[in-house]
């Protein structure tokens, strides 16, 4: 979706090379249409960026739910094979500390793995809001330069509109 949002940046900054300049002005005479189908097509497309930042929101979800399942089968594993330590070897206290050995392990692993999901998570949206901040800056720059250099058209026909007084009397 990045790439359908710089198209469009793009072919929204080709308009404004491609458009005729007022002769002694910076200011362009643009397409008004196809500026305005570029910004509709961009409103519809940064929706799509924000789906796709859900949809990895969704994927931190899962990841953790899937952590929080493994952790639940290995303090499960680790319970059953504490109690088959202490049927087969009748050692009570040296069953129980390896069976809490064992938990720990699992909580630290599960811990872990919900950091290491965390971090990706930020890493990807962190890139995500890089990536759609740099293209609402271009859109806005874009659109004050435009907007700017049709005020500064307005003006220089509006000064060249009004009539020469010295002459009159």
């Amino acid at each position: 979706m990045t790439m359908d949002i710089q198209h469009l940046v793009d072919r929204l900054e080709q308009i404004l090379s491609e458009s005729r300049r007022v002769p002694m002005t910076t200011t362009l005479l643009v397409d008004e249409e196809q500026v305005f189908n570029i910004i509709d097509q961009l409103r519809v497309a940064i929706p799509d960026e924000v789906k796709r930042a859900n949809r990895v929101e969704s994927e931190k979800e899962r990841i953790l739910a899937q952590a929080q399942e493994e952790a639940a089968r290995i303090r499960h594993l680790a319970k059953q094979e504490a109690e088959e330590l202490i049927r087969r070897d009748g050692i009570v206290a040296s069953a129980h500390q390896r069976a809490e050995n064992i938990l720990e392990r699992a909580r630290r692993d599960a811990e872990i793995l919900r950091r290491d999901s965390d971090v990706y998570v930020v890493d990807v949206l962190a890139k995500l809001e890089e990536d759609l901040l740099r293209s609402l800056s271009v859109v806005r720059n874009g659109l004050r330069k435009v907007q700017a250099e049709q005020a500064a058209a307005a003006e220089a026909v509006e000064a060249n509109q009004q009539p020469v007084r010295e002459g009159e009397a």
